[in-house]
């Protein structure tokens, strides 16, 4: 809660349903950070923690970086030129043949878009492996001020990296789902209620209060054509990844759907131990999903993004 004063603002931070966040700092916390300093601690730790997600990724598979033929960095958090995927092909030792996409500006749904790519690489090459990275600092957008919007942002984010390596045809764990099809929906009214914007130099979280209301009705017109479009209902949805864009996200969807607390506790327990990430978030719903949710072949599994545009991206799951 360092700058915050007020008691008011205490409370939103308690009461955020948030147990523990991760922060990626070089030294004692700084909260008069310049705008350079606050791009080079995003670029640090961004190349830190994707180097941990990366080297985990491969070693629960089996395979090292080397083997990599297309690599995905999903982030909205910084901006560096090259990339940070290049700089992660030339700092872990990747094959100078690897080719790569960077996904920027996506905020919270990101990982979709850049999953749906890393899915049509290997369905295009299906000898060939794709590894997709989405990573976050967003404590290098911790900006103070005293309007709601940034003081729930700022009691909400915090910073992560997630890894997942797909090949199609390959026998991984069977614990993970194969990707069946994907969905969007964007609705371009909408496209200030949430993201980043520049203020005095820096980058500050943007996120309406309208946000809240806006997700369930916004995830139905993106969920209900893919169910569609496979004779699905959803009824027929064993898992629900949802993104936990924070609390009262959560509430709204679970109200709209009429979604059990049972089918949304992998994301409350994501959110719990980890905050809101941004992009990397539903991953770790998945993984989550995964560890302790018991899926079984058959098995039916929705995955939701929330982000800039404003856009519902959603993932149908099969294990």
């Amino acid at each position: 809660m360092a700058g915050y004063q007020s008691e008011r603002i205490r409370k939103i931070f308690l009461n955020s349903d948030i147990d523990y966040r991760h922060f990626y700092l070089e030294g004692a916390p700084n909260r008069d950070e310049s705008s350079d300093q606050l791009n080079q601690r995003y670029l640090c730790g961004a190349m830190e923690t994707g180097c941990r997600a990366i080297l985990d990724c491969v070693k629960r598979a089996g395979t090292t970086v080397r083997d990599v033929d297309f690599l995905a960095v999903c982030t909205c958090t910084g901006y560096v030129c090259p990339d940070v995927g290049s700089r992660l092909i030339a700092h872990m030792g990747f094959s100078n043949r690897v080719q790569r996409a960077a996904i920027i500006g996506l905020g919270c749904a990101g990982a979709l878009p850049t999953l749906q790519r890393a899915v049509d690489f290997v369905r295009a090459n299906p000898k060939r492996q794709a590894l997709l990275l989405a990573v976050e600092i967003c404590s290098a957008c911790y900006y103070v001020d005293n309007t709601l919007e940034t003081v729930i942002g700022n009691a909400i984010c915090a910073d992560g990296a997630a890894a997942f390596l797909l090949a199609a045809g390959r026998q991984g764990s069977p614990s993970y789902p194969q990707i069946v099809d994907f969905e969007t929906f964007i609705d371009t009214a909408q496209i200030d209620e949430v993201g980043l914007q520049h203020r005095e130099g820096k980058l500050r979280i943007v996120l309406g209060a309208s946000i809240q209301h806006l997700a369930g009705p916004m995830i139905e017109k993106a969920l209900q054509p893919l169910l569609q479009r496979h004779g699905l209902s959803r009824s027929h949805i064993g898992f629900w990844v949802v993104h936990p864009g924070g609390r009262k996200v959560i509430d709204n969807v679970q109200k709209h759907f009429g979604m059990t607390d049972a089918q949304l506790c992998f994301s409350r327990t994501v959110l719990r131990n980890y905050g809101n990430m941004s992009s990397p978030t539903v991953m770790f719903v998945l993984d989550e999903v995964v560890r302790s949710g018991d899926p079984r072949p058959g098995d039916w599994g929705v995955m939701i993004g929330l982000g800039p545009g404003m856009a519902a991206e959603v993932a149908l799951l099969r294990w």
